[in-house]
């Protein structure tokens, strides 16, 4: 088992102790951030800021009700902070949160060994899913919105040129727009060369009477924080 820095039995915290506690959870903050940084493809200087800052802020709260029945309401007002006071973010970035707050407790509870283990263990894990693109998606799969008049059928219309410029296209959602005088197609395709995605669009323009058009990348699935 691992040894807590912190003795609980006297009642009072030591300066020492509480100085070793407040440096690890500012260190292993920082650890966590800059692997984070290294790991997501886009990221704010906000939420870097936060994870780097967010261990500290975690064990000053445990330090100061460490002993009594006041820390646990001090642990989840923590988390029902976070919770219903941030924006909403992406699921990468509630793992982030989540890992700060892991370091922060174990500092705050003076397991300062456990804290560098975790620490470790989580970002080395991190960063290798990533590298690996663990989960992701294979190739570069796109979401494209078409839309066409409500005289055209739009159930091949399509079909010769996403032979020619994808190596998949599937339909995934169909609805009316303007009033129903017209048809938004919602596909999800997969490129066979992103330099020919001009190409590509140019051709439906044609098909589809030069009406809306939007290619871009799959948005990340947004969880509330």
């Amino acid at each position: 088992m691992f040894t807590s820095i912190i003795d609980t039995t006297a009642g009072t915290i030591s300066i020492q102790s509480a100085m070793i506690c407040i440096g690890a959870a500012l260190v292993l903050g920082i650890i966590s951030a800059l692997v984070y940084m290294l790991s997501a493809e886009r990221y704010s200087s906000n939420f870097i800021l936060t994870m780097a800052l967010l261990p500290a802020l975690v064990q000053v709260v445990i330090l100061m009700t460490s002993g009594n029945l006041g820390s646990a309401v001090a642990v989840l007002g923590t988390f029902s902070l976070i919770r219903f006071r941030s924006a909403a973010g992406t699921a990468k970035e509630l793992l982030g949160i989540f890992f700060s707050m892991a370091i922060g407790l174990a500092c705050g509870m003076g397991q300062i060994v456990f804290a560098v283990i975790i620490t470790l263990v989580i970002s080395l894990m991190l960063f290798l899913l990533t590298k690996l693109n663990f989960g992701g998606r294979h190739g570069d799969e796109k979401k494209l919105k078409i839309t066409i008049p409500e005289d055209l059928d739009y159930t091949e219309i399509f079909d010769d040129i996403f032979a020619k410029y994808t190596t998949s296209a599937k339909l995934q959602k169909v609805k009316t727009v303007n009033l129903g005088s017209m048809y938004e197609l919602d596909y999800d395709v997969m490129l066979k060369d992103n330099r020919m995605e001009k190409q590509m669009i140019d051709d439906i323009r044609v098909r589809n009477g030069n009406l809306n058009i939007v290619c871009g990348r799959h948005a990340e699935d947004m969880q509330v924080l």
